[in-house]
């Protein structure tokens, strides 16, 4: 029996309640979890013979307009028509790049059935122990309100700091504009003080206030720095995935 299976476009509403299956299911921080709030994306509703079944989410990465796939979820029951939907999908929404997170398996295994020149850029990390870091005489507190503090190159001024001889030798804190329940940590070292061990110092004492404010700590840097990846590490963090970009080989 011939079946029909197409990508559809919708609107967000439309994907809310496939989109908090696939939440539940994935139980992790998903990194673009607020490019469909900010109006960052195009929805689409996947569907066999008529019923839905899942959905797709493109965002842009080269265009104005959206060229990357990066969310992709089929209800189990129907999963193996995954791989006809996704082709679909790509066609419609005329998308020719593919992100991911590798500890999603869906999109990731077909990002490598789909696409080359897959690459990483990123490292993504969960909570995996509690650590027992002390650095003698320094303290980890709130940001007291105007507090001066050092010139940030990379990360924001966040709300916490690490305090050594009544100077702010670091801050950071953590971003709440993702999937619940997860928080984003963040922070930044003054430049005199890195490879100290304030920076895990700071990790530990940030991924306690995360779980003090009802969020479960995760993280995120760059795959070529190193000091960080170590600094996540020491303080009880643990690589759970890499960001994946892979391109769609174009057809005449």
């Amino acid at each position: 029996m011939m079946m029909t299976l197409e990508a559809v476009p919708a609107k967000l509403a439309d994907i809310q309640s496939l989109r908090a299956l696939f939440l539940q299911e994935a139980n992790c921080q998903i990194r673009y979890d607020a490019c469909h709030i900010r109006g960052w994306t195009d929805s689409y509703l996947l569907k066999l013979d008529g019923r839905t079944i899942g959905y797709g989410s493109v965002n842009g990465q080269e265009r104005a307009d959206r060229d990357t796939v990066f969310e992709f979820y089929v209800i189990p029951p129907f999963r193996k028509h995954a791989r006809d939907l996704f082709a679909d999908l790509l066609v419609k929404s005329r998308c020719h790049l593919v992100e991911c997170q590798s500890n999603l398996p869906l999109l990731t295994s077909l990002l490598y059935d789909f696409a080359t020149e897959i690459r990483a850029n990123r490292i993504l990390f969960s909570d995996d122990f509690v650590s027992e870091l002390c650095v003698p005489d320094a303290i980890v507190r709130p940001r007291l309100e105007g507090e001066p503090v050092f010139e940030h190159s990379d990360e924001p001024v966040g709300s916490h700091v690490v305090e050594l001889a009544g100077e702010v030798i670091a801050t950071g804190g953590f971003l709440l504009h993702y999937n619940l329940p997860f928080a984003d940590l963040y922070m930044e070292v003054r430049a005199d003080r890195r490879r100290q061990g304030y920076g895990s110092f700071l990790i530990q004492e940030l991924k306690r206030a995360c779980y003090l404010a009802g969020r479960v700590p995760a993280a995120r840097c760059n795959l070529e720095n190193l000091a960080s990846r170590a600094t996540l590490s020491k303080a009880g963090m643990r690589e759970c995935g890499r960001m994946l970009l892979g391109r769609v080989p174009q057809t005449s």
